[in-house]
């Protein structure tokens, strides 16, 4: 994997581009000063030093005081650990500690690009007590597995409008063809997810708990559900 990629991806645990980078080269290359990492990052050394700094107060390397300090990296393993379950109660906090929300009227929001598209369908699915209904291409229907399995384990009831077979023993799987990046998401007849994934930053969907725009799309869907039992499109 490009080195790009993995300095991307430490960042999301919270260290700075210049910390993940020496992070990445103290993991390569072991127990190093700080002239030894200035001049093998091509940082210079005063930005070295406070990055290096930072990877000590992060939990991310640990430091070796002798004629010269010396930092050695944290294994990967452990750093990312650390981080989860500091978040995870950092979370319980806010969950437990948060003013009471104001209670709004359901109204359409907006969500745009693929990560937080994603993001909010893996929520909505997680939430659903009772039933689901999807309906997107096989290939954007994969990335779900995970949770639709959680799902069938808790018995809520599962329908797959898609165009291609996929093995999820249980859920009713309705055969059709897809167009690309389209997709809709109803959970618990409450939500409703519909628009577009797959197109990077410029997805966009509709989420909402609006009533009308539930049903009208629920109706849609069981519509299309009778026109595909009726050409025999349906999998047991």
């Amino acid at each position: 994997m490009e080195n790009n990629v993995l300095i991307e991806n430490l960042m999301e645990f919270g260290l700075t581009r210049q910390e993940a980078t020496i992070y990445l080269n103290l993991f390569k290359n072991g127990m190093q000063t700080g002239y030894e990492v200035a001049k093998q990052t091509g940082i210079s050394r005063s930005n070295a030093y406070n990055a290096l700094a930072g990877l000590v107060e992060k939990g991310a390397a640990y430091s070796c005081e002798g004629s010269a300090t010396k930092y050695e990296a944290v294994e990967i393993e452990e750093f990312c650990a650390n981080k989860i379950r500091s978040m995870e109660k950092k979370k319980e906090l806010l969950v437990m500690n948060m003013p009471r929300e104001k209670q709004q009227e359901e109204g359409y929001l907006t969500i745009r690009g693929d990560e937080q598209i994603v993001h909010k369908i893996e929520n909505m699915l997680l939430s659903a007590k009772k039933r689901v209904y999807l309906s997107m291409a096989e290939q954007d229907l994969r990335q779900f597995l995970p949770e639709l399995e959680e799902l069938r384990q808790k018995k809520i009831k599962i329908v797959l409008l898609t165009d291609k077979n996929i093995e999820l023993p249980q859920a009713k799987i309705y055969l059709r063809e897809s167009e690309p990046h389209q997709i809709g998401v109803i959970t618990d007849s409450c939500y409703v997810l519909t628009g577009e994934l797959g197109n990077g930053a410029d997805s966009n969907c509709l989420y909402s708990g609006q009533k009308n725009l539930v049903r009208v799309f629920k109706d849609y869907l069981k519509n299309e559900i009778k026109l595909i039992e009726l050409t025999g499109g349906k999998k047991a």
